[in-house]
């Protein structure tokens, strides 16, 4: 007879484990090249706005395979095509060191772009299998803030290998790194608790009481599209991520070299302020995984306990980013840059948990959808800065004069971010939950 009294296992918090470290191989893949990019355009002879293409193409094809590898986690389970996702971008990441032009720099990162897409989607997924909706904030909150991390220490690690490797050999070094990873995963982790040997029947029990009352199907129904396009929620959840990303785009991709060019800091001293940009971020996406989820058990509900610290993040990192242009010492600026990253993050893990409420059980391909709207501000964001501070260069500007007048447009991306969020509520599921049949109030 089995020990009703038998104490859980915590296999769980292994899976979140891996998805963690997942996450900071992630960032620390997809950041060092915003550290790097000064020696790159030197040796390779890229202009601005041509390196902005390069940021880009890794966006766009972020967003072009979103949906699909999203929905290939839903059909075919999440163990599989995780390992496929990150062998593929640790490929590219090591492929970007071998680069001898524009064309070839653009194939790579267009083609490690499309390795990291499924990423976020199928541990989205991973997490709704293994985590009650309770615990589920709280959970994203430490998958973003790993992801956080990752890009927290991609600057400075980054550049103390550039210094010894150069820049070429630093991609390497950071493309083996996933393929540990991936070896791993794929021996440890099961898509079902049920199937995994690790847990026992008590975790198993624990997990399933936690997420009464969601569909658990595992049957692939088809998307009921008509339904995801009428949806306010999904265009709504879309947009706030356009802000998101454009803000955090412009941060990881430009804010080493604005440093360098607009504040007149060292190579290395721009490491350590982007590193504590990013470190911010990092403490905003733990916060708010714990936040959201108190704020839903609270008074404020599931409405506004998704929705009311993104409001606030939003105007948060409207006016400190505001003040960082205002100000002329570069590590006051540079603090309160991380104040604004950190309002900026502290809205993800709300994304997250209200994203996937909304998308029910089709939440790798309808996550995906949304985080794929929302990366068009990734795709636009970096490109854009890049041509704006060549127009003034060619207006003959240069200095705080070049750089500044761009970062102001961000503000109001903040700014439209907080209005967005005022209209979002996740409660609005995109295929509705089917009401009991008569029959089983009598059973």
């Amino acid at each position: 007879m089995m020990d009703t009294h038998e104490a859980p296992t915590r296999v769980r918090f292994g899976v979140l484990a891996f998805l963690a470290a997942m996450t900071f191989v992630l960032y620390l893949d997809r950041v060092c090249i915003g550290q790097a990019a000064p020696a790159m355009q030197e040796e390779l002879g890229i202009s601005d706005t041509r390196m902005g293409w390069v940021f880009s193409a890794f966006s766009l094809s972020y967003v072009l395979f979103e949906v699909p590898t999203g929905r290939w986690g839903d059909r075919y389970g999440s163990r599989g095509v995780l390992t496929r996702i990150v062998v593929w971008w640790s490929v590219f990441t090591a492929l970007t060191g071998v680069a001898g032009g524009l064309m070839t720099l653009l194939a790579v990162r267009f083609l490690f772009g499309a390795g990291e897409a499924g990423a976020l989607p199928n541990s989205a997924r991973v997490l709704r299998v293994w985590f009650s909706d309770a615990d589920r904030g709280r959970a994203q909150g430490i998958v973003a803030t790993s992801m956080m991390l990752g890009g927290t220490f991609a600057p400075v690690v980054s550049q103390r290998l550039i210094d010894q490797l150069g820049w070429r050999g630093t991609f390497w070094a950071f493309g083996l790194v996933g393929l540990a990873w991936a070896a791993a995963f794929y021996w440890w982790f099961r898509d079902d608790p049920g199937s995994h040997p690790a847990a026992n029947e008590a975790e198993r029990r624990l997990i399933a009481e936690g997420r009464k009352g969601e569909d658990v199907s595992t049957t692939h129904a088809p998307i009921p599209w008509p339904l995801v396009f009428r949806s306010p929620d999904v265009w709504l959840l879309g947009l706030a991520m356009v802000t998101m990303a454009g803000i955090y785009n412009l941060l990881i991709s430009w804010y080493p070299k604005y440093l360098q060019q607009a504040r007149g800091v060292s190579a290395g001293d721009s490491a350590w302020y982007s590193s504590l940009v990013l470190g911010a971020g990092a403490v905003g996406c733990l916060l708010g995984g714990w936040l959201t989820d108190r704020l839903t058990r609270g008074p404020a509900g599931r409405r506004w306990g998704r929705t009311l610290q993104a409001v606030l993040g939003a105007a948060l990192a409207a006016g400190a980013l505001a003040g960082s242009l205002s100000v002329d010492s570069p590590r006051l600026s540079a603090w309160l840059v991380a104040l604004a990253l950190f309002g900026v993050q502290v809205q993800v893990p709300a994304w997250w948990a209200a994203a996937t409420q909304v998308s029910g059980r089709h939440v790798g391909a309808l996550f995906g959808l949304m985080n794929m709207i929302g990366n068009v501000g990734g795709i636009i964001s970096p490109t854009f800065l890049g041509w704006f501070v060549d127009s003034m260069k060619a207006a003959g500007r240069s200095g705080r004069a070049q750089w500044d007048p761009g970062f102001w447009i961000y503000v109001g991306v903040a700014l439209v971010g907080m209005v967005l969020w005022l209209l979002i509520d996740p409660r609005r599921a995109v295929e509705p939950k089917p009401k009991p049949e008569v029959e089983a109030d009598f059973a």
